[in-house]
């Protein structure tokens, strides 16, 4: 082999080896580690990694087998979920298990870790790991929250070195130090300063909490670390050498706290029976919420703005070991997993999408785009535009099980509790009657005279009514009727008159109000009228005459001709050309 070849080996296996490095680094290939999930649930795990897509040939050559399909698109792409997954409570809790603190001498410490400082202990911290079930919220810039779950875990990490002074040496003094014993206390989780969880001590405490009426509130992780210190000292009286010892202990309490948001659901619906039998639902929450099924077997389901992504806490990719001398960064055994909720340009969905519910209407907070929230690498179909928080949603369904009527948050495990609506709030829709005909008219343009009353009891439909409550939410819209490309609205006496100057049929449609605002409330109707000026005496007329003046030129042409031939005559017309 050549110097040259020799040369060009090592590089290539350098250029390997440093691919192979970036790939294996944090976070893991999908299918090496243990973590509870199968290849192809960690392969979605990871949306805020380098989306660097390599061939399945590519792929087998370097690794020396295949994947599975969810892998190599998650290679190229991010994974996201209609509903959160479990899978990042799954791999947290798993991987949690590899966190190991670094010995008495030693502090091993996440780089966001707030250190703490005392006589003998430095490097102290207690850091919050992860809190689960729970979901980051991305509403827009500066408003990123996390939601958790009432009843939950807290995971944290506490650790420190103890600096065990020195021995010394003076005249016939001596003087030693020696560590007896250290530990973590007691570690205690606190909500808003009050104590709602004690543990015994532990580097890695997992904190199971149950937080009940409450919105948001600040959750503390606190450790009491100890120690204990041996001083012997020996003073040497030439036949005789007295030795004294003492002890020496110091605690520290270290912490780390965390804002969230307490997801505890309560889901206030409303309904309404159309006259064909089909059922109306609305549903609002005044927070962020995945959306509801409609029946037992949960077919039949609605959907809000809310998408699903899963993504590291980066801050733990790294930790670092510090010691009395030095301090070294090293890769993390264990790697944070959380849900990530955002707005998806995809919008409210109904499933079965063909035969399933149809989405009446949405309402909410209008917010702007919170693509500015998501950090690098992370590739979804976020809206890039204001959108609806879609608070509230309404369908209306061939088939609604009140009873298996279920509401999902955007936390997983998290469903709403149901308030039941008052007696009475129960919308009955009715039938409307439209009619239109032509009122007047004349050559150039006919008056329509709309009139729109309820089919049941034959009273007027007023459109125009001022006082007009909204009881439930949603658009405040009044009802509506749109012909020849005007809208306009009944009176009173459910009457609204339109003048037209184009001749043809027409179509009048009510468009009513939506029946979260209107009590009665209706179902649309469509009503046709035909107006022609020649439906009239006077339109013939002026149709006569119009014709008329346009055939006088062809008139006059017509006769002149006939007079030229008279006055020449054929014989002179075949003498002036033999």
């Amino acid at each position: 082999m050549t110097q040259r070849e020799l040369s060009v080996l090592m590089a290539a296996l350098f250029v390997t080896s440093l691919v192979t490095g970036l790939v294996t680094a944090n976070p893991p290939r999908p299918g090496t580690e243990g973590n509870g999930l199968t290849e192809n649930e960690s392969a979605t795990l990871w949306s805020r990694d380098a989306d660097n897509y390599i061939t399945q040939e590519e792929y087998q050559q370097r690794y020396g087998e295949s994947r599975t399909a969810m892998h190599q698109l998650a290679n190229g792409t991010d994974i996201t979920f209609k509903r959160p997954p479990e899978t990042a409570a799954t791999w947290t809790r798993n991987d949690f298990a590899d966190l190991e603190p670094g010995g008495s001498d030693t502090s091993v410490h996440p780089r966001h870790a707030s250190l703490e400082d005392g006589v003998f202990i430095e490097d102290a911290h207690a850091t919050v790991f992860a809190v689960q079930p729970s979901t980051r919220g991305h509403l827009e810039s500066g408003e990123t929250p996390l939601y958790i779950a009432p009843n939950g875990t807290m995971r944290g990490f506490v650790d420190y070195r103890v600096r065990v002074p020195n021995g010394s040496s003076s005249g016939n003094t001596t003087i030693e130090w020696s560590l007896t014993s250290n530990e973590v206390e007691e570690v205690r989780l606190q909500k808003d300063g009050e104590t709602i969880v004690e543990s015994d001590g532990s580097h890695t405490p997992a904190l199971d909490y149950q937080i009940e009426d409450d919105w948001s509130a600040n959750l503390t992780l606190e450790a009491e670390i100890s120690v204990r210190l041996k001083k012997t000292t020996r003073i040497d009286r030439g036949d005789e050498t007295d030795v004294e010892v003492t002890y020496r202990t110091e605690s520290l309490n270290v912490s780390d706290s965390i804002a969230v948001e307490i997801y505890d659901l309560s889901a206030y619906p409303y309904y309404a029976e159309y006259p064909n039998g089909d059922a109306g639902v609305a549903i609002f929450q005044s927070r962020p919420w995945q959306g509801y099924t409609l029946t037992e077997n949960g077919s039949a389901r609605v959907r809000g703005v809310w998408r699903f992504y899963t993504a590291r806490n980066t801050n733990w990719d790294t930790l670092v070991r510090s010691n009395r001398t030095d301090s070294a960064t090293v890769e993390s055994d264990a790697i944070p997993v959380y849900v990530h909720a955002y707005p998806s340009r995809i919008g409210p969905r109904a499933e079965p999408v063909r035969d399933g519910p149809e989405i009446i209407d949405t309402w909410g907070t209008d917010r702007p785009s919170p693509d500015g929230t998501l950090g690098e690498n992370i590739n979804i179909d976020i809206v890039n535009q204001s959108y609806t928080t879609t608070y509230g949603v309404a369908v209306r369904a061939e088939n609604v099980d009140r009873n298996a009527l279920q509401v999902a948050g955007i936390v997983r495990g998290v469903n709403a509790s149901i308030v039941a609506p008052d007696a009475g709030s129960e919308r009955q829709l009715r039938r409307s009657n439209l009619t239109v005909e032509v009122l007047q008219q004349n050559e150039s343009q006919a008056t329509l005279r709309i009139e729109l009353r309820d089919n049941e009891t034959g009273a007027p439909i007023v459109l125009s009514d001022p006082d007009r409550r909204y009881p439930i939410g949603g658009n405040t819209r009044n009802g509506y009727i749109t012909v020849a490309e005007q809208r306009v609205e009944t009176n009173a006496s459910g009457v609204a008159i339109v003048t037209i100057d184009e001749p043809g049929i027409y179509t009048a449609r009510y468009h009513p109000g939506s029946w979260l605002g209107h009590d009665p409330a209706y179902v649309s109707a469509t009503a046709t009228a035909r107006w022609h000026p020649l439906g009239t005496i006077d339109g013939w007329f002026s149709f006569i005459f119009e014709v008329g003046w346009q055939l006088i030129p062809f008139i006059v042409m017509f006769y002149a001709g006939k007079r030229l031939l008279r006055m020449l005559g054929p014989e002179d017309i075949f003498q002036r050309n033999p």
